[in-house]
C-alpha cells in the first residue's frame, strides 16, 4: 500500500511513517517544519523517511496515487490562547480543510488525529465517544472544527475519514514541551521542574507504540465515519507519573508549582469499548513500562550531548 504521512516529522508522525515502512508499505512524509519547537529535532525524527517539505495551508496538494493519509500534522498543545491563536486556525482548520479538500479528490483514505481536548472537563469518566464536546482551549476547539469538517466533506464529496481522538501520548521523541519530556530531561540533567497547577491532574496516559497500531487498525479495518478514543489502560496523576519516574531513573527530581494553565483539565480518562469492540485494540504497554523506554531514550540523549 502506498500511504501519506502529514506531520511525519513530529512526535507520534515519525513513530507512524517508519513502523509502516517496516511493514513494508511505500510511505512519504510531508511536515511544514514549523519553529513550534526546534526543527533540527523533527529533522532528526524523520531521518531514514522520505520527508518533503510542505506548508498544507498554502502550497498545492495531489494525493493521487495514494491509497491512504494519515492526517497528523497541525499545531499542537492547550496553550492556545491569545496572539497564537492565528496559527491554530491556519494550522489546524486551514491546512486540515486542505488535506481532506485534495483526500477526497484523489479517492484516498483519511485517518485524522483529534484530541481528547474536544471533550474539556467531560460529564463522564472514563468518557465514551459520544460524550458531548465541551472544550476549553482554542486549541481544542479547532480540532473539534476539524472532526465537523470531516463529517461535511465525507457527505459532501465522499471523504473516507476515520476520527481517532488521541489522549496524552508518550514515549521517546515527545515533543519537549510536553509534561514527560520535560520531567526526564530535569531528571538527566539537573535543575528545579516547575508543575503546572498542584499535579492531582490525572491523564490517561497512552504509549506513543500503542498508539500507533490503533492509528495502522483505523486505517485497515474501521468503518467510514467512524470515532474513536485512542487511550492508554492507565491513569495516573503527574505526581504519581513523577514519582514513578523518580524510580526508575534513581534520581529526585526539584519540584516547584506554578500557576494552573489555562485550557488545562483536571482529569482524561478514555472509554476505549468501542476501539476494543469494532477493531480489537488495546493498549499493551504498562505506564512502567512506557516511562522506563523514554527515560532510557533521553537518558541515552544527554550522555552522549
Amino acid at each position: 500500500m502506498r500511504y501519506l504521512v502529514t506531520g511525519a516529522a513530529g512526535f507520534i508522525g515519525s513513530h507512524l511513517a517508519e513502523t509502516l515502512v517496516a511493514g513494508g508499505h511505500d510511505v512519504a512524509g510531508l511536515d511544514c517544519l514549523t519553529d513550534y519547537y526546534d526543527p533540527a529535532l523533527k529533522e532528526e525524527n524523520a531521518r531514514g523517511l522520505v520527508l518533503e517539505r510542505v506548508d498544507l495551508a498554502a502550497d498545492p496538494l495531489d494525493f493521487s496515487g495514494f491509497d491512504g493519509v494519515f492526517h497528523l500534522a497541525g499545531q499542537p498543545g492547550v496553550r492556545s490562547f491569545g496572539d497564537v491563536f492565528p496559527l491554530y486556525l491556519r494550522r489546524n482548520v486551514l491546512a486540515t480543510q486542505r488535506v481532506f479538500e485534495a483526500a477526497a479528490a484523489a479517492g484516498a483514505r483519511t485517518v485524522f488525529a483529534s484530541s481528547s481536548s474536544i471533550y474539556g472537563e467531560a460529564e463522564r469518566y472514563p468518557t465514551p465517544e459520544d460524550t458531548v464536546p465541551a472544550p476549553l482551549s482554542p486549541y481544542g476547539v479547532t480540532k473539534l472544527a476539524c472532526e465537523h469538517l470531516a463529517r461535511a466533506y465525507a457527505k459532501g464529496f465522499g471523504l473516507d475519514a476515520v476520527v481517532l481522538r488521541y489522549f496524552t501520548v508518550y514515549g521517546p521523541r515527545q515533543r519537549p514541551d510536553m509534561l514527560f519530556a520535560r520531567v526526564v530531561n530535569a531528571l538527566a540533567s539537573g535543575g528545579a521542574f516547575e508543575i503546572y497547577g498542584g499535579g492531582d491532574q490525572s491523564r490517561s496516559f497512552t504509549y506513543v507504540g500503542d498508539t500507533v497500531d490503533a492509528t495502522i487498525a483505523a486505517m485497515d479495518s474501521a468503518p467510514t465515519g467512524a470515532v474513536y478514543n485512542v487511550g492508554g489502560g492507565e491513569e495516573a496523576t503527574v505526581l504519581e507519573a513523577i514519582a514513578l519516574l523518580e524510580r526508575i531513573s534513581g534520581r529526585t527530581l526539584d519540584v516547584r508549582h506554578t500557576e494552573a494553565a489555562a485550557g488545562d483539565v483536571s482529569r482524561t480518562a478514555a472509554d476505549v469499548t468501542r476501539i476494543a469492540a469494532e477493531l480489537g485494540w488495546a493498549a499493551r504497554t504498562p505506564l512502567e513500562a512506557g516511562l522506563k523506554a523514554q527515560w532510557e531514550w533521553a537518558a541515552a540523549r544527554v550522555a552522549a550531548g
